[in-house]
């Protein structure tokens, strides 16, 4: 009688607790949280690790970038019966002549029109700050008087408060600026070597690292890191070719309506690019700024070429070069660039995307592979296999 109650019992604890998938799932997710945790608590064994992945790390990503970049080339070359070592070493040459090239010709431009700028900056300040007290002394804007010049003085005394903070952290972070330079140093000298066998072995690095996964694991490894390498090499490309486009379109629009600094301003374009949805607008607000100091018909102007770059970009450049490739939600792309910007700076915001997208990847791979092992979405499967038949 005994045995047979407890059978009974076990065969309860069984039913509800062991064989639940919920149950289940939330152990493993405990099980995750206190490995977390004690990797908290021994987070000083891997000092040496961070240390080491923050020297290398500069390089690995530029490589990857040229890599994602030049790889496309290479292979074309390599159709064309041209082995993989010439072709790299001829793109190589091309690119150490556009740096001379771009050395000689655009950085001393981009330099005088940096400098320029910030010597005319205190004047540009002055002419707008005597222009917005002509409007504010419009009769529309009587009454606003005191609040803007409450407004003001707050802005002036943290300006003051920021510059203080600055002028006393300058000298603490000379160390920062020379483990700076001495990485891009880093940088500038291994990524050439790191592009080089990126290039030309890049695609046994994947067969490689699966050989060290059981046998079961591999074919699913390899779905997930191809995906994964085409997310990421797609949207670097896309990135890179609409930020260059984009560059170009306001250099050539602000030299043809005659806005001081079209170049440093073009750059500047291009660059800021990179950061989707935000990056044009945050590109305008210095051409906008010396637009108002040139005139009212200046302005009218860099509106004008904002708004026809905007519409040859919208229209014709980013779908043809990115497409839906990603297929993230624009809210998502937000709320990935505040958080990633938070936490990891301009860094974040320019590989949060990326990092995103291939991410999303994983967690897409292990959620169906829960589905086929739980059987909980069978509908779902079924659904899912009808659509792609």
């Amino acid at each position: 009688m005994d045995k047979k109650e407890d059978k009974q019992r076990l065969s309860w604890f069984w039913r509800w607790f062991l064989n639940n998938q919920v149950v289940t799932a939330l152990l493993v997710v405990l099980l995750v949280l206190l490995i977390l945790l004690v990797f908290t608590k021994v987070s000083y064994l891997f000092t040496p690790v961070w240390q080491f992945l923050a020297v290398v790390g500069l390089p690995i990503i530029l490589s990857g970038v040229l890599y994602y970049l030049l790889n496309p080339v290479v292979d074309y070359l390599e159709t064309k019966k041209i082995p993989r070592a010439y072709s790299i070493l001829g793109l190589f040459v091309i690119i150490v002549a556009l740096i001379v090239w771009g050395g000689a010709v655009i950085v001393p431009k981009i330099r005088e029109q940096v400098v320029s700028f910030a010597n005319n900056f205190p004047g540009y300040v002055e002419v707008i700050d005597q222009e917005i007290q002509e409007i504010t002394k419009a009769p529309f804007f009587g009454e606003l008087n005191v609040q803007l010049g409450n407004i003001g003085d707050e802005i002036t005394s943290w300006l003051a408060k920021f510059l203080q903070s600055i002028s006393k952290t300058t000298v603490q972070g000379i160390g920062s600026i020379v483990g700076t330079v001495a990485t891009i140093v880093v940088a500038v000298i291994t990524m050439p070597f790191i592009v080089f066998y990126l290039l030309k072995d890049g695609k046994n690095l994947i067969p490689y690292f699966l050989q060290f996964l059981p046998t079961k694991w591999r074919e699913p490894s390899l779905k997930v890191l191809t995906e994964m390498n085409k997310q990421v090499s797609s949207y670097i490309r896309g990135q890179l070719t609409v930020a260059f486009t984009v560059s170009l379109m306001f250099i050539l629009g602000y030299s043809v309506i005659g806005l001081d600094y079209a170049v440093m301003l073009g750059i500047l374009a291009g660059i800021l690019n990179m950061i989707p949805y935000l990056g044009s607008f945050l590109a305008m607000i210095p051409a906008v700024f010396i637009a108002i100091v040139a005139g009212p018909a200046m302005l009218v102007k860099v509106l004008i070429v904002f708004a026809i770059e905007q519409t040859i970009e919208g229209r014709f450049v980013s779908p043809l070069v990115l497409g839906s490739q990603l297929d993230i939600h624009p809210v998502t792309i937000m709320l990935v660039l505040l958080t990633s910007g938070k936490l990891y700076g301009v860094a974040g915001v320019i590989l949060g995307i990326p990092a995103y997208a291939a991410i999303k990847v994983i967690v897409t791979h292990i959620f169906q592979w829960y589905q086929s092992v739980s059987k909980l979405y069978n509908d779902d499967i079924k659904k899912d296999e009808t659509q792609l038949k």
